[in-house]
C-alpha cells in the first residue's frame, strides 16, 4: 500500500487525477477501522490532514460552506445556530475522540446508509461541492447517494466542502441505538422546517439501502400545514396529521433484517422519531414569536 501525502489542495487533486482508485484518509475513522480489520487493502491512501482549507468553515449572511474535514466536535461548538440538526447528529458520534478527528466528508465518502450525518444534510437540503483537476461543481444531496455505499462522485474527484443555507427554522434529529455512545445506529430521523418556503423536509438513516427523505410524508404534511394555516397561526399540529405523517415516514422505510435489528423494528422506530421531532420541532417554531393560540 502506498501512501500520497499532497501538501495543498492542488496537489491532492493531481494526486487523484493520477491515481483514480486512492482512498482519501483525513480522520481515518472509517478506513482504518476497513485496514486493521483486512476487510479492504486499497493499492493508495491519499492524506488530506495536511490540507487547511478543508478544516475551515466560513460564514455568510445566508450560507455556511463547511469545509469537508471539519471536525464534528467544531460543528457542535461552533455551529449550533446555522447548521442546528447536524450539530445534533454530530453529538451522536461514537465518543469524544471520534468526534476530534472525524468529519462530514468521510460519511459522505463512504456512504454508509448508517452513516450520522446523512438524515440531517437531507432534512436541511445541502450540497455537496465536488472538485478535480478538470473543475468543480455543486452535487445536490438529493442526487449524491446512488446506491449501498456508492455516491456520485467521478473517479478523480474530492469532496471539497458542503454549502446549506443557514437554517430558518427549527431542527431536529434523532437516533436509535444499542447505547448511547460508540454504537453504530439501529436507525435514525432528521427533520427541518423552512418556514421560508414553508416546507418540511426530512432524512432517513439505516432504515434503507441509502439515505433517503420521506417525500410523501413530506408532501404530505407541507399540504397539511398549509391547508390549515398553520405557518400563521401558530396551532398545535393536531394528533390525526401527525399520525398520518409518522405512518408515512414509517411507510417509505425499506429496511433489513440484520445483527442490529430487524426490519420491523426499525419500521416501527423511524415512525416513532418521526412523530417526535415533529413535536419538537412544531413546539419550537411556535414558541418562536408565533401564536400560541388554538389547541389540537
Amino acid at each position: 500500500m502506498d501512501f500520497l501525502r499532497p501538501a495543498s489542495w492542488e496537489e491532492a487533486l493531481a494526486a487523484k487525477a493520477e491515481h483514480p482508485t486512492a482512498v482519501p484518509i483525513a480522520g481515518g475513522t472509517d478506513i482504518m477501522v476497513e485496514i486493521n480489520f483486512d476487510h479492504r487493502r486499497p493499492q493508495y491512501l491519499l492524506d488530506l490532514n495536511r490540507i487547511g482549507l478543508l478544516s475551515e468553515w466560513h460564514v455568510g449572511e445566508e450560507t455556511v460552506q463547511l469545509g469537508a474535514s471539519v471536525p464534528y466536535a467544531r460543528i457542535m461548538e461552533n455551529l449550533r445556530t446555522e447548521l442546528p440538526g447536524l450539530a445534533l447528529a454530530s453529538h451522536t458520534v461514537a465518543s469524544p475522540q471520534i468526534r476530534n478527528r472525524g468529519g462530514v466528508g468521510g460519511n459522505l465518502g463512504t456512504a454508509s446508509p448508517a452513516g450520522d450525518a446523512h438524515p440531517a444534510l437531507l432534512a436541511a437540503g445541502c450540497q455537496v461541492e465536488a472538485e478535480s483537476v478538470r473543475g468543480s461543481r455543486l452535487i445536490p444531496i438529493d442526487d449524491f447517494y446512488t446506491g449501498v455505499k456508492r455516491n456520485a462522485l467521478e473517479p478523480d474527484e474530492l469532496i471539497k466542502s458542503i454549502h446549506f443555507k443557514k437554517a430558518d427554522g427549527p431542527q431536529q434529529y434523532s437516533k436509535v441505538g444499542t447505547r448511547n455512545a460508540m454504537v453504530i445506529a439501529v436507525c435514525a430521523f432528521g427533520i427541518a422546517l423552512h418556514p421560508e418556503t414553508r416546507t418540511v423536509r426530512t432524512g432517513i438513516g439505516s432504515a434503507a439501502p441509502t439515505p433517503i427523505r420521506a417525500k410523501a410524508a413530506e408532501d404530505f404534511l407541507n399540504a397539511a400545514l398549509e391547508e390549515g394555516g398553520f405557518w400563521d397561526n401558530g396551532k398545535i399540529i393536531t394528533p390525526s396529521i401527525a399520525k398520518q405523517f409518522a405512518e408515512l415516514v414509517s411507510g417509505a422505510a425499506n429496511p433489513i433484517d440484520d445483527v442490529r435489528g430487524t426490519a420491523s423494528y426499525r419500521r416501527h422506530a423511524v415512525g416513532i422519531m418521526a412523530r417526535r421531532t415533529l413535536g419538537w420541532t412544531w413546539e419550537s417554531y411556535r414558541g418562536n414569536g408565533r401564536s400560541t393560540e388554538g389547541v389540537a
